[in-house]
C-alpha cells in the first residue's frame, strides 16, 4: 500500500529502534512506547510526565502508544495534552463504534482491528488522540502491535516530518492492511466449501460453519464500513491541523477500505448462494427419494390389492376351480408390476 511505497523496506538498523521503544514500555505497565520526534527524527524516549513539555516545541511531535491502560494512566495522559473528558471516557472502555469526533483543536478516532486466531476473527479496538504536536494510540483487545508502524515511520524521516498527520495516516493504513489477510483467509475457506458442495452435500457441521462465517463477515463489515467515513473526512481540510499534502494519502486509505468493504459484501453473497444451493440440493435429494418411495409403493400396491381380494375366502370367486387360475393371477400381477416399473423408469422416478 501507499505506506510501504513511501517508506520502503525497514532496514536492519531499525530493529534497535524497536527494541529501545520496547525498553521504555517495560518501565511502566500499559505503556508500549513513548518518544519525541523533531523534524521526522527520533530525539529520545520520554516518560508520560514529560510529554506536555515537549509538545509545544517547534517541529516536535510526541508519539505515545498505550495498550489497555488503567484509568490512572489515561488521566495522566489527559493532563499532559488537555484531552477532553468524553474522549478519555471512551478510550477507557472497549466496544466503541468506529467514529471520528472533534474536540476543539484535537480529534478523537476510534477504529476496529481484526485478525485471524485459529480460523476465527478476533476483534479489537484502537483509540487515537491527535492534536498539535502529539499522537496517542490506545489499543484494546486483539490487535497487532504498532511497533512495525513506528519502525516504518522512523525509517522515512522526510515523511515523518509531516508530524501527527502522517502518524495518523500510518496507523489507519496499517489497520486497513490487516483487514486483507482476514478477508483472504475467509475467501479460501469459502472456496473449499464451494468445492465440497459441488462434490457432495454439505453436512450439518459445514452448514453451521457457513452460518458462523457469514455472521463474522457481518461483524467485520460493521467494523469496516464506518471507517470509510472516518478516512473520507481526512481527505478534506475541515479537520483541525490537517496538512494539505496528506490528502492523497488519506484518499488512498479510503480506496483500500472501500475495496475491503466490496470484498466482504461479495463473500457474504457467495456464502448466501452456497447456503441456498445446499438447501436446494438437499430438497432435490429428498424429492428424488420421495419419488422412488412413491413408485415402489404404487408397484407393490398391485399384488397387495389382488392378494387382499383373494384373501376374503368366498366360495364363488373366479378362477378358484380353474386348473391354471393361480398361474394366471401371478401372470397378471407380474404383468401389471412390470408395466408400472417401465412407466416409472421412463419418467425417471426409478
Amino acid at each position: 500500500m501507499a505506506l510501504e511505497w513511501m517508506n520502503g523496506p525497514v532496514e536492519g538498523s531499525q530493529q534497535g529502534v524497536g527494541h529501545a521503544a520496547e525498553g521504555t514500555a517495560s518501565n511502566r505497565p500499559g505503556v508500549v512506547a513513548a518518544a519525541v520526534y523533531q523534524n521526522g527524527r527520533r530525539v529520545r524516549d520520554i516518560e508520560i510526565e514529560e510529554a506536555g513539555e515537549w509538545r509545544n516545541q517547534e517541529n516536535v511531535v510526541v508519539w505515545i502508544g498505550l495498550h489497555e491502560p488503567e484509568q490512572q494512566l489515561l488521566r495522566q495522559v489527559q493532563k499532559q495534552f488537555d484531552l477532553h473528558d468524553l474522549a478519555i471516557e471512551d478510550a477507557g472502555k472497549a466496544h466503541q463504534r468506529p467514529k471520528l469526533e472533534i474536540y476543539g483543536d484535537a480529534i478523537f478516532v476510534v477504529a476496529r482491528t481484526a485478525h485471524m486466531v485459529e480460523e476465527e476473527i478476533a476483534f479489537g479496538e484502537t483509540h487515537l488522540f491527535v492534536g498539535r504536536g502529539y499522537v496517542v494510540s490506545v489499543r484494546h483487545g486483539a490487535s497487532t502491535s504498532y511497533m512495525a508502524v513506528r519502525q516504518r515511520c522512523e525509517s522515512s524521516p522526510a515523511a515523518l516530518a509531516h508530524g501527527e498527520n502522517y502518524i495518523l495516516y500510518s496507523i489507519l493504513d496499517f489497520i486497513v492492511d490487516n483487514y486483507m489477510p482476514v478477508v483472504e483467509a475467509i475467501h479460501a475457506e469459502v472456496e473449499q466449501l464451494e468445492d465440497r458442495l459441488l462434490r457432495s452435500r454439505l453436512d450439518k457441521a459445514h452448514i453451521e460453519r457457513l452460518y458462523l462465517m457469514r455472521r463474522n463477515l457481518l461483524k467485520l463489515r460493521n467494523a469496516v464500513v464506518p471507517l470509510v467515513d472516518v478516512c473520507r473526512r481526512h481527505e478534506h481540510l475541515e479537520l483541525p491541523g490537517m496538512d494539505a499534502a496528506m490528502e492523497p494519502l488519506f484518499r488512498d486509505v479510503t480506496d483500500h477500505v472501500r475495496r475491503v468493504q466490496e470484498d466482504i459484501d461479495a463473500l457474504r453473497e457467495v456464502l448466501a448462494f452456497t447456503f441456498e444451493a445446499s438447501l436446494m440440493i438437499g430438497q432435490s435429494e429428498q424429492t428424488e427419494i420421495s419419488r422412488k418411495l412413491a413408485s415402489w409403493a404404487a408397484i407393490l400396491a398391485v399384488p397387495t390389492a389382488i392378494a387382499g381380494i383373494y384373501g376374503m375366502n368366498f366360495d364363488d370367486m373366479p378362477e378358484l376351480r380353474f386348473r391354471y387360475g393361480y398361474f394366471v393371477v401371478l401372470a397378471v400381477i407380474f404383468g401389471l408390476c412390470g408395466t408400472l416399473y417401465r412407466f416409472f423408469r421412463r419418467a425417471r422416478w426409478l
